[in-house]
Formats: C-alpha cells, sequence, structure tokens
C-alpha cells in the first residue's frame, strides 16, 4: 500500500534519478501505444469471433433440411407427406417447402442464374425449422424412412460443429494475442529501464552514497516507466478504439467482416487496456530494477 501511495504521489527528488527524455522514454511510450492499438483490435476479433460462434450455434441448432429425392412424378407427393408428417411433429415450429425460385438462388452460386432445375434432378428441399424444445431427430428419420422413402434429413449438426469449433479458436486466438502481446510490453519496458538504470549507474552510486536506498531507487523509476505506459496505451487504446469505430457496421451480406465492431457493455473492455499496460509496465521495472541494482551493487 505505502509503494502504491508512493507511485501515485511520486517524489520530485526521486524522479530526477530517470532520464525525463530520450530513446528510452520514446520506446516506452512508443511500444505501449503500438501494442494497445494492436490489443483492441485482438479484443475485438476476440469478442466478435464468440458472438459468432454463438449465432452459428443457435441459427443452425434451430433448422434442419429434409430432401425429397424421388422420381419427378413422386416428389410433389412425396413432398406433401413429409409436410404432413412435419405437422404432427413435436418441436417442429414450421415447415415449407422451397420455391423453385428459391432453389434456383442457392443454386446461382456453383451453376448460375440460369439454371433450370428441371434439366438437372434437383431434389425438393424442405425448410424445417424447430421450436424453443427441439426435435427428435432420429424419431423424425424413422417416420420419414416409414412413410416417405425419398426423404433424407439433415439436422445440420455435421455443418454447425466445425463452423462453432472455427470461431471458437479464432476467439481463442484473439485471448493469446492479447497476452502475446501483453508479453511483448513488458519486454520492451524491461530493456528500456534496463537502459536507463544502466546509463544512470553513476547517479545511483552517487545516491546510495548520500543514504538513499535501493528502494527508494526503484521507486522512481517504476513511477516513471509505468506512468508512461499507462500514457502511451492510453492513447493507443483511444486510436485503436476510434478505429473500430470507423469500421463497417455489421450487416447480414457483408458477415463477420463487418461485425468486427464492439456491442454494448464491450466497449468497456478496451479501457482496461491502460490499466492492463500500466500493471505489466508496474511489474516489468520493478523486476528490472530490483534485478539491475542488485548487480550494481
Amino acid at each position: 500500500m505505502a509503494t502504491l501511495r508512493a507511485l501515485i504521489a511520486g517524489d520530485h527528488h526521486a524522479d530526477r534519478v530517470v532520464p525525463p527524455s530520450g530513446f528510452t522514454a520514446q520506446l516506452t511510450v512508443f511500444a505501449a501505444a503500438a501494442m494497445a492499438f494492436l490489443a483492441v483490435f485482438a479484443l475485438a476479433l476476440s469478442l466478435a469471433a464468440g458472438r459468432l460462434a454463438e449465432r452459428w450455434g443457435e441459427e443452425l441448432a434451430r433448422s434442419a433440411t429434409i430432401r425429397i429425392v424421388a422420381p419427378q412424378d413422386q416428389r410433389t407427393a412425396q413432398t406433401d407427406a413429409a409436410l404432413r408428417i412435419l405437422e404432427t411433429t413435436k418441436g417442429v415450429a414450421s415447415a415449407r417447402a422451397l420455391s423453385d425460385a428459391e432453389q434456383q438462388t442457392l443454386l446461382a452460386p456453383w451453376f448460375g442464374p440460369d439454371l433450370a432445375l428441371d434439366a438437372l434432378p434437383v431434389p425438393r428441399l424442405i425448410e424445417v425449422v424447430e421450436d424453443g424444445d427441439g426435435m427428435d431427430p432420429a424419431g423424425l428419420r424413422l417416420r420419414l424412412a416409414a412413410e416417405v422413402p425419398g426423404a433424407v434429413l439433415d439436422d445440420h449438426s455435421r455443418w454447425r460443429a466445425p463452423l462453432v469449433q472455427a470461431a471458437s479458436r479464432l476467439r481463442l486466438l484473439g485471448w493469446v494475442s492479447i497476452i502475446l502481446i501483453a508479453a511483448t510490453v513488458a519486454a520492451m519496458i524491461t530493456l528500456a529501464a534496463n537502459a536507463a538504470l544502466a546509463a544512470n549507474a553513476q547517479v545511483i552510486a552517487v545516491l546510495r552514497l548520500v543514504g538513499a536506498t535501493d528502494e527508494y531507487i526503484a521507486l522512481a523509476f517504476i513511477r516513471r516507466f509505468t506512468l508512461r505506459a499507462l500514457s502511451g496505451a492510453a492513447g493507443g487504446a483511444a486510436l485503436g478504439m476510434i478505429a473500430v469505430l470507423l469500421l463497417p457496421s455489421a450487416s447480414e451480406t457483408g458477415g463477420f467482416l463487418t461485425g468486427l465492431g464492439f456491442k454494448g457493455a464491450h466497449w468497456l473492455w478496451p479501457v482496461c487496456i491502460p490499466i492492463l499496460a500500466g500493471l505489466v509496465a508496474f511489474a516489468a521495472t520493478r523486476a528490472a530494477a530490483r534485478r539491475t541494482l542488485r548487480e550494481l551493487a
């Protein structure tokens, strides 16, 4: 607690031990600002990937598709039979057969807009939307196999798992990036603190001769480098938040790339980045100062 009070209040005479300018000061501020700017985007990536994983999981978990693979003269009858089964299936909120125009739109990216459905054996698709309780896929498959031999149920489970896993790994990548950024800040500040301590070896020796303790000397370096990192990170985080704010807003057509912004209370997370940078600088400078002062003893 005493160290914290001294860190905040400072000491004018102790602060003179640390060079107020020079490459160490510039390196500390620039490294903290650059890493904070990158950390904002890593945080935005992680949070956006988390939202994407939840959305994909929810949307695909609530939907299913039935393909009616039957001869052309039987397709309409089997489609109607499947729809009647779905009307009495527990957990099904709605079901409808896609029109030729809708199926043509789905196939247009692969076959072009001029595809004639009657020229290819394209199965009739039935879109199934589940309610909150969900349906029993195994039981529905048994009913369809008995009454609609040309029906194939796809509950999207084979598509849902890889997509959710990919989004979850993107989220993990974002958090790993933040950890690496914090480690980089710690390394850069450690190098800067070591350089400043070595450059002021003679001043430190004189301070020891007049009775200054190593804790007093170390606190001067800790305070100066912590404040530098805090101010640099605050500026970098502010620029990062402005850059994220200028990104395109989320849209259905843009998909993931237009949904990288923060939403709601998530805007509070970037505010924590300068605080984290300050804590990292405090720990790194404290360790570097104590180690270097022991070596200079």
